[in-house]
């Protein structure tokens, strides 16, 4: 990745003609010999002016397409951006790296309640702050938040897209904070804070050591995952925390029936129940649903009195519960590998 991202850095100190090229997307000809051509395109975006984007759509329409040999990279400088985030289909291979996601904020605050010029309800789905529809899609030190605070269903982010990877980001929102909707995506070292429902989805995803903070009585998670599709949600070395001594939390409850969630090593603190999940009043889930735990930890851990419904799985089946399988797929996704 530090060699690609050198190239790209190159790029910006060639000509104009060069970078010119390389924007001009596939499909395009140009005069530029093939050996000035350059494979990365890289962007920078700053809200203070110092880059070539002042916000990050316009750096993320300014790129008809990224491909596996030619991805795009927007830098985003420190700054509160507050804009709609839309990473459309066909912007495969597009990268959002910051800084640092304590100081690198994209925000707004739309939510289900707000009625739009038909005077009727907007609805969950078109809350999120960014949408990514795109496959292949990677965002790190980026902070994602949906700012409405507790007025209900109001998404930071919805991953629509195949093959996102997330490292150290954050996602701030308060009920239905993530959605991912469908696909595969990977979250390294993310904070994930909200109430309700606030991880949900029929998407697969692996979970590695992140910090999953409750912010009141609530649901960490809501699958959705289809009968037919073997994993769902998987916590694998996370931590979950409560921000007031007060609050309880159940680790999941099945937006369908057939829902996946499993966690693995996760330090929990007393913020979970000592019975761990909830039904949502739909007992069909206790034969359909896919929830389990292994070597759970922490005042939150209590295997004992964890609902008669939910599996504690053995150190041999957990051991056959892997990124690569969980992942993997047809195409044999890495998520660890760049492409």
């Amino acid at each position: 990745m530090k060699r690609i991202l050198g190239l790209a850095s190159i790029a910006l100190r060639l000509s104009p003609v060069v970078l010119i090229f390389s924007l001009v997307g596939p499909g395009c000809r140009s005069a530029v010999p093939e050996r000035s051509t350059v494979k990365v395109v890289e962007l920078v975006v700053a809200a203070d002016g110092s880059g070539q984007f002042t916000n990050v759509q316009a750096a993320i329409m300014s790129v008809a397409a990224g491909s596996r040999t030619n991805p795009v990279v927007i830098r985003v400088k420190p700054g509160v951006y507050k804009e709609l985030i839309y990473v459309q289909r066909e912007k495969r291979f597009f990268s959002l790296m910051g800084e640092n996601p304590t100081n690198t904020i994209i925000t707004y605050d739309l939510y289900a309640g707000l009625t739009n010029f038909d005077g009727k309800p907007i609805g969950t789905f078109r809350t999120p702050t960014a949408l990514i529809d795109a496959d292949d899609f990677t965002a790190e030190n980026v902070t994602f938040q949906n700012s409405a605070g507790p007025v209900g269903q109001a998404l930071a982010i919805r991953v629509d897209g195949d093959r996102a990877v997330f490292r150290n980001c954050r996602f701030l929102g308060w009920q239905d904070t993530i959605l991912l909707n469908r696909g595969r995506q990977y979250f390294e070292g993310c904070y994930i804070g909200g109430h309700v429902d606030f991880i949900f989805g029929a998407a697969t995803a692996w979970f590695e050591n992140c910090h999953i903070e409750c912010l009141g009585d609530g649901y960490i998670t809501a699958a959705s995952t289809p009968a037919d599709v073997p994993h769902g949600f998987v916590f694998s070395a996370c931590t979950i925390t409560g921000d007031k001594p007060e609050s309880r939390t159940y680790l999941g409850r099945p937006w369908r029936i057939h829902a996946s969630t499993i966690f693995l090593n996760t330090e929990m603190s007393a913020v979970v129940r000592p019975e761990g999940w909830n039904d949502w009043r739909k007992p069909e889930a206790h034969q359909a649903a896919r929830y389990a735990e292994f070597n759970s930890t922490g005042p939150g851990a209590h295997p004992a009195q964890r609902v008669d419904w939910v599996k504690q799985l053995t150190k041999t089946e957990a051991a056959g519960i892997s990124v690569e399988k969980v992942l993997g797929g047809a195409d044999g996704w890495k998520p660890g590998v760049s492409p």
